[in-house]
């Protein structure tokens, strides 16, 4: 495969300058999409030319989590970009069980991002989010506004997205996701309150790996309410006295949400997101806000590690 896009996620910044890598040297890169031109002997040569996304968990598809379709538990998996060589390259020997075709109107770029794309959607189907429910999303990173743009074609009846940077707040509203908050300068369980008469939310989307999110979580969302845990966080997460008993007085449920579902049944995300950007109801374009060329990679990674450019999604593109 010839690489046409890949997406710098955010965990690839302590990846390539801090904890590294399982294995070294590895080279980085797991949300991209291409262009097959080649395949092995004996394989299907009506694919050369046909562009694909890739998921690039490689599972061993024979312990107990395989054997029912829940490739992101495979207790023996391989995993292009950190595991083994990933899509910071402008070629890539992929399986042909990791591709998905690209339809038709679906750009390279689009397509590199379903990875992140699918990860927001499984949050969301975790929770079996309901029409006209109250979402709260924590973190407006890219996957926080992929959540937003899901929960908005889900049908919920509010959308309200909370960080702690303006910017990215700012970013958000220009795409259509008007109900922010910061919650550096607000109460955010006043805030919460006041945007859902006093319910509280109906699903809460922990986004941001914060010990803050994590904590204002419990208390923003209404009882017999769903939190759904997504983010990654950089150390221990902490909880008070008063956030546990939240847990309890309000029966809360709270869920993990990890990776995203590849399996056929009941539903491939990653073909659901392909066919709901085919469809023109997932646009996801206007996240890119830097495209580089792979020589440009080392200074678009230290650009994300310095934040000395304001970012969402940041991509390799390979024309």
């Amino acid at each position: 495969m010839k690489v046409r896009a890949c997406g710098i996620c955010g965990s690839d910044i302590p990846r390539v300058f801090t904890k590294g890598t399982y294995s070294f040297p590895t080279v980085p890169g797991h949300e991209f999409s291409g262009e097959i031109v080649g395949v092995a002997e004996g394989g299907d040569k009506s694919l050369i030319g046909r562009g694909a996304a890739v998921f690039p968990l490689m599972p061993c598809r024979s312990c107990s989590a395989c054997e029912i379709g829940e490739f992101a538990l495979c207790e023996n998996y391989n995993y292009m970009g950190s595991r083994c060589d990933g899509a910071f390259v402008e070629y890539i020997a992929v399986p042909l069980w990791n591709l998905l075709l690209i339809p038709e109107g679906v750009s390279y770029e689009e397509a590199a991002m379903v990875e992140p794309a699918a990860v927001a959607l499984h949050s969301l189907r975790q929770a079996s989010v309901g029409i006209g429910d109250h979402v709260l999303i924590y973190g407006a990173g890219p996957i926080g506004i992929m959540i937003a743009m899901w929960a908005d074609i889900w049908g919920a009846g509010s959308i309200l997205l909370v960080d702690v940077d303006e910017d990215r707040l700012s970013f958000a509203r220009g795409l259509g996701i008007m109900n922010t908050c910061n919650s550096a300068k607000t109460d955010i369980v006043a805030w919460v309150s006041e945007q859902t008469n006093g319910r509280g939310a109906d699903v809460t989307i922990e986004g941001a790996g914060s010990s803050i999110s994590f904590e204002n979580a419990m208390h923003t969302t209404r009882r017999f309410g769903k939190i759904v845990l997504l983010g990654n966080p950089a150390g221990d997460m902490v909880l008070t006295q008063k956030g546990y008993w939240e847990i309890l007085r309000k029966n809360l449920t709270l869920i993990g949400s990890w990776n995203s579902y590849y399996a056929t049944l009941p539903v491939n995300e990653w073909q659901l997101v392909l066919n709901f950007i085919a469809s023109g109801k997932l646009r996801l374009d206007p996240l890119i806000t830097h495209r580089v060329k792979i020589e440009e990679l080392g200074d678009a990674l230290k650009m994300m590690r310095d934040r000395s450019e304001f970012t969402v999604k940041v991509m390799y593109v390979n024309q």
